[in-house]
């Protein structure tokens, strides 16, 4: 399974970091420039905070795919983009006055024309609902209009992040793996990841940024390791231990040069291809002057 460590800085994308990074369109949009990306990572449309603050989406598909294209072209590496979705969740809901089945057909509709704007870029379907039956019913739809989901290199999993410890979501995923289908679920922290990881090919996650508002930063001027890079890699480096193995060998895939320091790998299918069907294995690794002071583990399981 590959985590994307969630970044709130788009600077981190050309660091050495050793891990696939998760940023999200609101942090990209407006810049004239772009850091060149030295590894994979993956783009989040920024959706539940667009919903949330505006009651719906302020650009059009064809604004962002524009986006979506400068980003893969500039900055490279970009493993998937998830499209402009409408989340589900009752607080999204009431903000937009719309209900959920029009927040799935919306998803829906928006992947579609994404994909016809341009076909060549990684965006990928994302599921949305409450309960199982609506899941199945939002896959339903996509299949109803031609998109073979079982076929596709990732689907994802709206809608969850703030229920992903609970059994239901247990079961939705679990119900979603039976269609053949191969999932990153969004915002799936350590509690989820200990009842159903073995069902996501890939997950994101920002808890350590959360975490860190509480920690007092580890230099001078860091005021809490909210935004901190070696802070974030330590958590990351936790969450992947805390993690079972698939009896991936311990090797360091990053070529020569990179850091003795190896952390533990994970069997870590790439999205960026649905062609490729054999595993990679990514090993974490992270130079001396980026390794952070362990934390209380308790800290890890209470993200």
């Amino acid at each position: 399974m590959r985590v994307y460590l969630g970044a709130h800085q788009p600077a981190w994308l050309a660091r050495d970091l050793g891990v696939p990074l998760l940023v999200s369109h609101r942090r990209l949009a407006g810049r004239r420039t772009f850091p060149r990306a030295s590894g994979p990572w993956a783009l989040d449309s920024g959706g539940f905070t667009e919903l949330s603050l505006h009651g719906g989406w302020r650009i059009d598909a064809r604004t962002y795919a524009s986006a979506v294209r400068r980003y893969s072209d500039e900055i490279g590496q970009l493993d998937f983009a998830a499209p402009m979705d409408w989340m589900t969740e009752n607080q999204v809901l009431a903000r937009t006055g719309a209900s959920l089945r029009t927040h799935q057909h919306r998803t829906v509709a928006n992947y579609l024309r994404l994909r016809d704007l341009e076909p060549d870029l990684p965006f990928i379907p994302v599921l949305q609902g409450q309960s199982v039956a609506d899941y199945h019913r939002c896959a339903d739809s996509y299949e109803k209009h031609g998109v073979d989901l079982a076929a596709l290199p990732l689907v994802g999993v709206g809608s969850v992040c703030r229920r992903q410890h609970t059994l239901e979501v247990e079961q939705i995923m679990r119900s979603l793996v039976g269609r053949g289908l191969r999932l990153h679920g969004f915002g799936v922290k350590v509690t989820g990841l200990g009842r159903y990881a073995d069902t996501l090919a890939s997950t994101d996650s920002m808890a350590w940024s959360l975490r860190g508002r509480y920690v007092p930063g580890c230099s001078p001027s860091h005021r809490s390791e909210s935004n901190c890079v070696h802070f974030a890699l330590a958590w990351h480096a936790r969450l992947l231990a805390s993690l079972p193995t698939e009896g991936a060998d311990q090797r360091d895939d990053r070529g020569p040069g990179s850091a003795p320091t190896t952390l533990r790998a994970t069997r870590s299918p790439s999205p960026a291809s649905a062609s490729s069907s054999a595993p990679t294995v990514r090993v974490l690794t992270r130079p001396r002057h980026q390794r952070h002071a362990p934390a209380d583990p308790a800290h890890l399981a209470a993200a």
